[in-house]
């Protein structure tokens, strides 16, 4: 049930059999957002200074991104209602806007420079201001919308960073245009070309050059063109009948990204914006091109918006926190402070359906992993989905999405570099846990405990229940380098990994399944070859050796370095140290489940056998997978 400091109308499980969500429990979990932030708010309303930590930008660009990113919330609340809200509602933003842009009021908004904060927030300004123009924008005095026109021309002609952010000036500019306010055609069609140059197929857009692929794709990369073509009234010369294609063909995957209780898989940046993960679904009926049934649509979206609800979010001052649950800020960006969360305001972009539409209306419909196991191969970012309908968990494989730039230094991030995650489990992000590396990694690891680093992903397969990539380890101090290959087979609840390892002598080879955390310490158990890690609930980790690994294992204890929470643990397998230099194959199998296993049985009953280049492994039934 709901936490309690969420007041929500009853639930109907009639019309919503699956979460018991109506539109009226989206409207009155938007109005409890949006009163929950009176009291940040400075005296003329133009910033809204939440507590907590402050972004590199600083506490004034803060304070903006809390009214911008709250503003669009109460956009999609007020346009939805036809207007029909609290009229106290649209005083408060319509005087914040006034304040805002008023350089003389104390509470001026900063200027828009190149690649400035600011620009993000002005991008959230225009749409809000697009979608309630005739209850705020067309009643602004003359003076007012002079200075907000003002304000966002500081977009005309501006540098902004290579990546989304380009089309923060496409819709910006595009607004300044449908008030016939000065603006340049060129910056807007320079941004839109440039996102054709981002698009890979399939769905995918990586963000910026490189292979940055995570849920920007659905809650900017495809939302922010289809905006744009609100704004401009038509199809964008022809622009808007390819987005619509481009977003059909991501909708026809996506809702097997989330778990049976709703939870979108951990992956990616920005993870604290939480409720945005159900954008895309809502613009793919916004903008009439989904292939998703409507009552599918509304499972997707409430179930993800109720997962956070049931587990305190937003929390009891109703504020949404920098974190996944709690406040967690090991898995949050520099660049994110108090009031970055409020991008969850596009998960509410369904409220611009009026209320008879199918997606209210129609009855829900399961999820995918609520009917059957998925296997869901996507080669454009190089990653398998794989669901287990028994447990609702969803899984995600990682053979490919890299965030490192063509042109600069390789990086990794725990929140991509990991061969899993799931709807279940999340990165061990914390610095101290960071720097071991143990869960979703294979690694080289020296005498002292350092361990190479995934920074470069190489895809090289992805279809079926298969995919493969290659990484290159390279030791402190040492330009060499040392090729990693891996091929993750799934079978089942299970997936195989077959590594082939290039090694110099005396080092260790390791390889840590999923980090499982909870409010309890987990429990652990160890065998030949063998070891999990389990939470009081049931959740449970397992690495199981089947080829090359000695019958050491571990596991590995941290605290405070999980977004899932602050005990956490972690199997692993490894190979003794001294061992000769040169090529080893590695074959282990790994599961995460809610359900009952038995390592020592699975290593008993699952054979592999190696010959030369070719692994064949044979399951219990008999039938027999070659990589």
């Amino acid at each position: 049930m709901p936490a309690p400091h969420v007041s929500l109308p009853p639930i109907d499980h009639v019309l919503s059999p699956h979460t018991g969500w109506t539109r009226a429990h989206w409207e009155a979990l938007a109005d409890r957002q949006l009163e929950a932030l009176v009291p940040y708010a400075t005296p003329g309303l133009a910033q809204y200074r939440l507590p907590g930590r402050t972004s590199w930008s600083g506490v004034v660009s803060d304070g903006l991104e809390g009214f911008a990113r709250s503003f669009l919330l109460a956009s999609f609340r007020i346009a939805g209602a036809r207007g029909d809200v609290d009229p106290r509602l649209t005083e408060r933003y319509a005087r914040g806007l006034t304040t805002g842009t008023d350089r003389d009021s104390g509470e001026a908004w900063p200027e828009l420079t190149d690649c400035s904060q600011q620009m993000a927030e002005a991008a959230s300004v225009a749409v809000a201001l697009h979608e309630t123009r005739p209850w705020i924008w067309d009643r602004l005095h003359t003076e007012a919308q002079e200075r907000v026109v003002d304000w966002l021309w500081g977009f005309v002609g501006r540098r902004t960073w290579d990546n989304h952010w380009r089309l923060y000036q496409v819709v910006a500019e595009q607004f300044l245009a449908s008030v016939g306010a000065p603006h340049r055609q060129d910056d807007i069609d320079a941004g839109l070309d440039r996102l054709d140059d981002w698009y890979v197929g399939d769905g995918w857009y990586s963000d910026g050059d490189g292979g940055t692929f995570d849920y920007h794709n659905g809650w900017i990369m495809h939302l922010y063109p289809l905006l744009w073509c609100r704004m401009t009234g038509g199809d964008g010369g022809g622009r808007g009948h390819v987005y619509r294609e481009r977003l059909a063909r991501f909708l026809a995957d996506y809702p097997r990204f989330f778990g049976a209780d709703g939870a979108p898989v951990h992956h990616g940046r920005s993870l604290t914006y939480r409720f945005a993960t159900a954008a895309p679904a809502w613009m793919g009926a916004l903008a009439g091109c989904t292939p998703l049934e409507p009552g599918l649509t509304r499972r997707l979206a409430s179930g993800t918006v109720r997962h956070f609800v049931e587990r305190g979010v937003p929390d009891e001052r109703g504020l949404l926190p920098l974190g996944w649950y709690e406040t967690f800020l090991p898995m949050t960006q520099p660049y994110s402070g108090p009031a970055s969360p409020y991008w969850a305001s596009m998960g509410f972009l369904g409220l611009l359906l009026p209320p008879e539409h199918p997606v209210w209306t129609a009855r829900e419909l399961p999820l995918p992993v609520e009917e059957s196991d998925q296997y869901t191969a996507l080669p454009a970012p190089g990653w398998l989905l794989h669901g287990t309908k028994h447990d609702g968990i969803v899984r995600l494989v990682n053979h490919g999405g890299d965030p490192n730039s063509p042109a600069g230094p390789a990086e990794d991030d725990p929140h991509y570099a990991k061969f899993g995650y799931s709807t279940a489990t999340a990165p061990e992000a914390a610095a101290h846990a960071w720097e071991r590396t143990v869960d979703g990694h294979i690694a080289l690891v020296t005498p002292d405990g350092t361990a190479s680093r995934r920074r470069t992903i190489v895809p090289l397969h992805c279809s079926g229940r298969t995919a493969a990539s290659r990484y290159s380890a390279r030791l402190p101090g040492s330009e060499e380098e040392f090729p990693i290959e891996t091929t993750s087979v799934l079978r089942g609840p299970w997936e195989i990994r077959v590594h082939r390892v290039l090694a110099p002598t005396g080092l260790t080879v390791r390889e840590g399944g999923y980090a499982v955390a909870a409010e309890t310490r987990p429990t652990a158990e160890r065998g030949h070859g063998w070891a999990l890690a389990r939470t009081d609930n049931g959740l449970t980790s397992v690495v199981v050796a089947l080829h090359g690994w000695d019958e050491d294992t571990g596991i590995a204890r941290e605290v405070e370095a999980n977004a899932f929470g602050p005990h956490s643990a972690t199997p692993y397998l490894r190979c003794a140290a001294g061992r000769p230099g040169g090529s080893g194959v590695y074959v282990t199998l790994l599961a995460l489940t809610r359900d009952s296993v038995h390592p020592q049985a699975l290593r008993e009953s699952v054979s592999c056998e190696v010959e030369g280049d070719e692994v064949r492994i044979t399951f219990p039934e008999g039938d027999t997978v070659s990589v």
